[in-house]
């Protein structure tokens, strides 16, 4: 592809009514990356120098992600919605701007790949004026179809309009669009709402531009890179096609799975060479794993980063700014935020890490705690190198365990531990002799001498 310039249009103005959600649809994620920003992120990677967002009135919070993902983004205010030929033109000071190419992509279509935006950058580069994304499903029901003639694209029909002959075309609009910039603004501008809705339709630009002498073409993908999503129930079947697509990259790369279909993962899931992943672990976004790092069953990763042939889990739980140094190990039911575990250190089980550090070689017995928050701020522990913290320790922050150093087992560390020095931080043992009977509410028996025979006697007469 020459070197021409482009300006991707973004329409993200859609309320998504039937998503009955708060959130604007566009912002609903999955792999854990929203809508729009899986978009951006290819628009990015097909080589756009401008992109524009055309979103609803109100829209602060799509705007916001938009400039967040791509700080350089135009955004405009589609006022009206009266079809996707009245949204693009809302963008007509960018498009008056004379990039070479313009993209018209949806923003609830996550699936779309960098590499088809720029097959259809390619064709309008070779010869087309306009170039259409078309795809062929299983039941066609509904969607408008392309209508050829040899080579060349003459219409987009909508079911609704389209005669019986033409409704058994089974190669369907995918919705996504280039133009040629030279002649797009001739072209939206041309496009009237003459039909049963009233509206406004983009696909109206193959008629015009074929009235215009101006070639159309229509490129083919698969069915997942134009799922739109309206509804949860597509932003489900949306979010397994991405897991799909994830989980194939990453055994390519050279990942091993045991059960991929169990495992989940982020778009931006980092991987090295020979990792290991049992069944049933969830990637949030943010995660890096380096070569030779075993992920153990139930386990879930958000925000972290695992050394070189690290150990984590199984049932571990990492969040943001845990970073395990090469080969130390995370064991069940450990949980690590915000610290640093030094290489070939040891949590095994049972523990929480909170905002500290933990020195290379160092080990931490089950059932330690990291006492982290005092009801206002959160405070750092730090364990030197070498250290052995006992089992159903509790150290209360701020506080260091020097290099080398020894907790005693169920201690409570309120003060600095001195490198190499052992800290006992309870209280003396004291046995209570006879204890359980007397916590049972049963008095001792009472040990009374034998009565004499003489005593006996006595009482006989008394009775």
């Amino acid at each position: 592809m020459s070197k021409r310039t482009c300006l991707a249009i973004v329409l993200a103005a859609g309320e998504g009514t039937r998503m009955r959600s708060a959130l604007p649809k566009v912002l609903h994620p999955i792999a854990g990356r929203s809508l729009l920003a899986h978009v951006l992120s290819a628009v990015r990677s097909a080589g756009t120098e401008a992109v524009a967002v055309v979103v609803g009135p109100a829209s602060q919070a799509v705007t916001e992600k938009a400039c967040r993902r791509r700080p350089k983004t135009q955004v405009f205010v589609q006022a009206r919605r009266r079809g996707t030929a009245d949204a693009v033109p809302s963008a007509r000071a960018a498009i008056a701007k004379g990039a070479d190419d313009i993209l018209v992509i949806f923003g609830d279509t996550p699936l779309i790949r960098a590499d088809t935006l720029k097959r259809l950058r390619r064709a309008i580069d070779h010869h087309a004026s306009v170039a259409v994304l078309g795809f062929r499903p299983g039941d066609p029901t509904g969607y408008g179809r392309l209508v050829m003639n040899g080579h060349r694209l003459v219409a987009i029909r909508e079911e609704r309009e389209a005669s019986d002959i033409e409704r058994k075309i089974d190669l369907c609009n995918g919705g996504l669009m280039a133009l040629r910039g030279e002649v797009a603004l001739e072209i939206l501008g041309r496009i009237d709402n003459k039909n049963t809705k009233g509206e406004f339709y983009l696909t109206d630009a193959v008629t015009i531009a074929d009235g215009m002498a101006l070639e159309s073409v229509a490129l083919e993908t698969g069915e997942d890179e134009v799922r739109g999503i309206n509804t949860r129930a597509q932003l489900a079947e949306a979010e397994a096609a991405m897991q799909r697509r994830l989980r194939a990259a990453a055994l390519e790369a050279g990942v091993t799975m045991i059960a991929p279909e169990t495992v989940f993962l982020s778009a931006d899931t980092k991987f090295g060479r020979d990792v290991t992943i049992e069944p049933n672990v969830i990637f949030g976004p943010g995660c890096v794993i380096e070569h030779d790092a075993v992920i153990h069953a139930f386990s879930h990763l958000v925000g972290a980063h695992v050394g070189k042939g690290a150990s984590v889990g199984p049932y571990a739980r990492l969040r943001p700014g845990a970073k395990l140094g090469a080969k130390s190990r995370v064991g069940n039911f450990v949980e690590v935020k915000e610290a640093e575990i030094g290489e070939g250190a040891k949590a095994n089980h049972l523990a929480y890490l909170g905002d500290g550090r933990v020195g290379a070689g160092a080990n931490i017995g089950a059932g330690t705690i990291f006492c982290n928050y005092d009801g206002k701020a959160k405070h750092r522990t730090e364990v030197g190198k070498g250290a052995f913290i006992g089992s159903n320790s509790a150290l209360v922050a701020p506080v260091k365990v020097g290099d080398n150093a020894y907790v005693g087992s169920g201690s409570v560390i309120t003060e600095n531990v001195p490198s190499g020095a052992l800290a006992l931080g309870r209280s003396r043992q004291a046995n209570k002799l006879d204890w359980i009977p007397g916590k049972a509410g049963k008095k001792p028996a009472s040990k009374k001498p034998a009565k004499t025979a003489a005593a006996k006697k006595k009482a006989k007469t008394k009775r």
